[in-house]
């Protein structure tokens, strides 16, 4: 029955839920958390872990508290002896083939397994065997990622992120009981499937076994080196998330501590991504009128997030010409350092050291491009997720939370609203609209697309301007691109312009950005309250159109006369490659 609320108590406390809900849900009405290790909310809800057992007062044995439905007059015990031996007894079978590498594992402190050996006072000997006799090759060929199968404990949160969410399935289990493994294909290497980069299998992972494959040493090498200028650049949801990794509130916006701390890690320059946002749109929005207007392929796809670029290569060929010509804004920004602001203060391109700071990890793979180059070499030299960022502070020992706020470097601090909002989804599309219809119909009210926020997976919205309608489609997440796709595909939707972003709810939650708890990521929105953290920016800031920004009049009066124009085409654009589905 719709709306039937069912009644049941927890630990003798009287709770009531919803008709549906589980077990684990009701409890945390009455503040209880059971824990787990192989559910995660919106993501992955098997029951193979038995972490979550719990005793149903009337039934004989455990039952896995994640997938049971609630009943009406249930009563449920989460704490007695059984059930805390019972998970005591798993957790220890899951640490007798665990590389417990725990002192140097990046997710030392901050690992479930380890958080439930602490809390249940697990003996990490007490079964044979410590992972010796089943040794995996650790896979890092990838330019973004690492898998450590030795950490792996098979709680599927990777698999099903990969095919759930993304609708990849590039990695999955292999072999079966005690030898079962995730890995690729044939147990081909990451850098030989058609893996995209997006990384939400590592946030997903709930230990060790996956993480980003680290360049924080080339980093510090480099700011070690007299002969190099190093130059940072953060993008912009990083204000929105480093914070979480100092124990900050979810949401807080650090940027004044963000630059702080960087230019204490010895930076020569620390500048602002969403200028470079700013200049995406500037050419993007060029690119969307010249289309409509001049009949060329639509709809438009944008192209500023790589881990759709790639997936785009892999599975939809026939859709490359549809995607924005434009690089992303961490590529502009290479190629102007490299180029404009190296010509300007006589800076050898070679000895120009540059570090983006990001949220996700297939913006690694991104630098690596070929077809991203204006030089001979790579216009970025090291793509930083937050985690890396937040690595480096704390191995400096620095104070990040007792900062004082600090501004970015000129020539490359002031930035729009619309840059700001790049980092959620939707944030690119609303970005473009308020330009586009500047330029369509040379008014400047525009400013508020709001149908195109929020985190749905799959949003639309029609708008005239200029008497031009303008149909418009933003999706998030690689499930949601994919049925985007192929609604265009078959002609039951018609487009002018799609935004997609790899990850669900756009950049706030990429690959890159801090893990949070399971606690955490299964009962708080996490990309609702980093991207309000972006939107306050963009609200409280007079300066909300890219057009309007002094540093594109900076850029364009000075070097790029104007978007679509010879030199802005060469430094600002790509091409894009067909790549192999397998």
């Amino acid at each position: 029955m719709e709306n039937q609320m069912i009644h049941l108590k927890i630990n003798g406390i009287p709770a009531e839920v919803p008709a549906g809900s589980t077990i684990l849900q009701a409890a945390k009405t009455v503040n209880v958390d059971i824990p787990s290790l192989c559910y995660l909310k919106d993501i992955n809800c098997i029951g193979a872990c038995r972490v979550c057992v719990v005793e149903i007062v009337g039934r004989r044995g455990l039952t896995a508290a994640c997938t049971y439905p609630v009943e009406e007059g249930m009563e449920v015990l989460t704490n007695t002896p059984a059930v805390r031996n019972s998970r005591k007894t798993t957790i220890e079978l899951l640490l007798s083939s665990h590389s417990k590498k725990c002192l140097s594992c990046p997710r030392g402190n901050n690992c479930e397994l380890q958080k439930l050996s602490v809390a249940y006072g697990a003996d990490e000997d007490r079964f044979s065997g410590d992972g010796d006799d089943k040794r995996y090759a650790i896979d890092d060929s990838s330019p973004y990622l690492v898998r450590d199968n030795n950490k792996c404990i098979q709680c599927m949160r990777c698999v099903a992120a990969c095919k759930n969410v993304q609708s990849v399935s590039c990695i999955g289990p292999i072999r079966r009981g005690y030898n079962v493994h995730i890995g690729c294909a044939f147990d081909k290497p990451l850098n030989e499937a058609a893996c995209v980069g997006c990384g939400q299998c590592i946030v997903a992972c709930p230990v060790g076994a996956l993480t980003e494959k680290s360049q924080t040493e080339a980093v510090w090498n480099a700011i070690a080196d007299p002969s190099k200028k190093v130059v940072f650049f953060t993008a912009p949801s990083i204000r929105a998330t480093l914070g979480e990794s100092f124990d900050m509130p979810v949401g807080t916006n650090v940027e004044g501590k963000m630059v702080a701390a960087i230019r204490r890690l010895g930076a020569d320059e620390v500048f602002n991504m969403d200028v470079t946002a700013d200049l995406t749109i500037m050419e993007e929005a060029n690119e969307l009128i010249e289309r409509i207007q001049n009949g060329g392929t639509l709809p438009m796809f944008t192209s500023c997030c790589p881990g759709w670029v790639k997936f785009c290569e892999h599975y939809y060929p026939e859709f490359l010409p549809h995607l924005s010509s434009c690089k992303s804004p961490q590529q502009m920004f290479g190629a102007v350092l490299k180029s404009y602001y190296c010509e300007k203060n006589g800076i050898d391109p070679k000895d120009l050291f540059v570090v983006s700071v990001i949220p996700c990890t297939s913006k690694k793979f991104e630098v690596t491009r070929e077809e991203q180059r204006t030089h001979d070499f790579d216009d970025v030299d090291v793509a930083l997720t937050t985690r890396e960022l937040a690595a480096m502070i704390k191995r400096a020992g620095i104070d990040f939370t007792d900062l004082a706020d600090e501004k970015f470097d000129d020539p490359f601090e002031i930035a729009s609203g619309a840059g700001t909002i790049f980092g959620a989804t939707g944030g690119v599309m609303e970005a473009a609209l308020r330009t586009a219809a500047y330029k369509l119909d040379g008014t400047t009210e525009a400013v508020d697309f709001n149908e195109v926020r929020g985190t749905q997976g799959i949003k639309e919205a029609t708008y005239t301007v200029g008497g031009v309608e303008i149909k418009v489609a933003v999706a998030s997440g690689l499930a949601n691109a994919r049925k985007v796709v192929e609604m265009v595909k078959s002609g039951e939707k018609d487009y002018q312009m799609v935004e997609i972003m790899a990850c669900p709810g756009g950049c706030i939650n990429g690959g890159g950005q801090p893990v949070q708890s399971d606690a955490v990521r299964n009962n708080v929105d996490l990309k609702t309250i980093r991207a309000k953290a972006l939107y306050d920016v963009d609200r409280s800031i007079d300066l909300r159109k890219s057009h309007e920004s002094p540093v594109m009049k900076l850029l364009y009066d000075e070097y790029f006369e104007a978007p679509g124009k010879e030199k802005a085409h060469k430094l600002l654009h790509t091409t894009y490659v067909e790549r192999s589905a397998h």
